[in-house]
């Protein structure tokens, strides 16, 4: 009985070795954030946002650009302002435009929302927005921090210098 004891307990330290083992290697790589640099993780900045002034009291649309310098891709999914009720997301491809939940952002890419393409829209507003007004959007996305930014009121006549 000696011996069965001895190679038992030989296999129980083994075991627990093993998975300390796979335990240490498994921390150190892939999604963990004991890494020191941004790795797999999205780095997001806002550029290029305005309003054109809009025709309508009750409706405004709204563009910007996302910028991802991280090598994690996010989504932008939803924006806030105290300008309107509702802000939706919508996707334009051809001459169809559709409301969608999320928009993607590449890593190492960009999301552009512009006139004639994706874009933003502001329904039921507190109140129509003048030319030289400032008015604060705080976009959410996935997995980052949302971004707070002041986005000015420009004529409708303003196309951004690319």
């Amino acid at each position: 009985m000696t011996a069965a004891r001895h190679r038992a307990a030989a296999a129980a330290a083994l075991a627990l070795g093993l998975t300390g083992a796979l335990t240490a290697c498994g921390g150190g790589e892939g999604g963990g954030d004991s890494g020191g640099g941004s790795g797999d993780r999205p780095e997001l900045s806002v550029s290029g946002a305005y309003i054109p002034r809009p025709a309508m009291a009750d409706m405004a649309a709204g563009f910007l650009t996302v910028r991802n310098k991280g090598g994690g891709a996010d989504k932008l999914t939803s924006i806030t302002t105290p300008l309107a009720r509702d802000v939706t997301l919508h996707t334009t491809k051809g001459t169809q435009m559709k409301q969608v939940s999320s928009l993607d952002v590449p890593a190492g890419g960009r999301l552009r929302l512009s006139s004639g393409g994706d874009h933003l829209m502001l329904t039921k507003l507190a109140h129509k927005p003048k030319v030289g007004e400032k008015v604060e959007f705080t976009l959410h996305f996935a997995t980052s921090d949302p971004i707070t930014i002041k986005v000015p009121v420009e004529p409708m006549t303003y196309r951004p210098k690319d």
